[in-house]
């Protein structure tokens, strides 16, 4: 049997551009891409904290250290400059590669830089609400 299970995540980037005549539907910072793990073209989720809009593209190949996130296309619709945004890609894998995988996650300050990385998330406890 195969399962999906949370491959990487960048977790509030900055949206630095909305371009709609732009080709190509997300530019992240090609840096960025590398130390997440997310392959040029792979597909995406984006998840948009301002507004609560959730939707499928693909990765691009923004310039190295730019700090760029550039949602292009039918997807500059989606968000604004400023928006703070979670990416997210997923991977299908067997039982038991399942029980030793640990997904990438990347967490920014409002300049696109990372701040901390992990590889698990804190178990969410009832009644307590703690932000990463």
């Amino acid at each position: 049997m195969q399962v999906t299970l949370l491959k990487s995540k960048l977790h509030r980037v900055t949206t630095t551009h909305a371009e709609l005549d732009y080709e190509g539907s997300c530019a992240i910072d090609g840096h960025l891409l590398d130390l997440a793990g997310i392959r040029e073209y792979e597909q995406i989720q984006i998840y948009n904290v301002n507004n609560g809009e959730r939707f499928t593209t693909y990765a691009i190949r923004g310039e190295d250290h730019s700090g760029i996130i550039s949602v292009n296309g039918a997807a500059a619709h989606k968000a604004s400059v400023g928006d703070l945004l979670i990416i997210a890609t997923y991977i299908s894998m067997s039982e038991a590669e399942a029980d030793n995988h640990k997904p990438k996650l990347l967490y920014f300050n409002d300049k696109n830089e990372i701040t901390h990385t992990k590889n698990t998330i804190p178990t969410q406890m009832n009644g307590v609400s703690k932000a990463s």
